[in-house]
């Protein structure tokens, strides 16, 4: 039997590249994984998700006057994801595998 981890470890990670829009009129990227919303920044980064089973991850972009570019994907086996959104502030963003090199 696995002794428990402590707390806010994870043997499981995802690499999540979050694009900057070309108009992004002072938003931020916020990351949801299974509904709990986290701040971001613009690039690429590392979140830990379940180490078994599905994960819902969606990412949003917000400015003090509204939130836009939603988009949520359920990742399985995938461990690498681009998330893009649309070219106008408007409208939702996607969430899309990358190939691993």
């Amino acid at each position: 039997m696995d002794a428990p981890q402590p707390s806010g470890t994870t043997r499981r990670r995802i690499t999540l590249t979050i694009d900057r829009p070309w108009c992004t009129w002072g938003a931020r990227p916020t990351v949801t994984i299974d509904g709990v919303g986290h701040p971001a920044q613009w690039g690429t980064g590392t979140w830990a998700v379940a180490e078994s089973g599905d994960t819902e991850v969606g990412v949003y972009l917000y400015n003090r006057v509204w939130r836009f570019g939603a988009a949520h994907a359920t990742v399985g086996t995938a461990d690498t994801l681009r998330y893009r959104s649309g070219v106008l502030p408007l409208g939702p963003g996607t969430i899309t595998p990358e190939p691993t090199v």
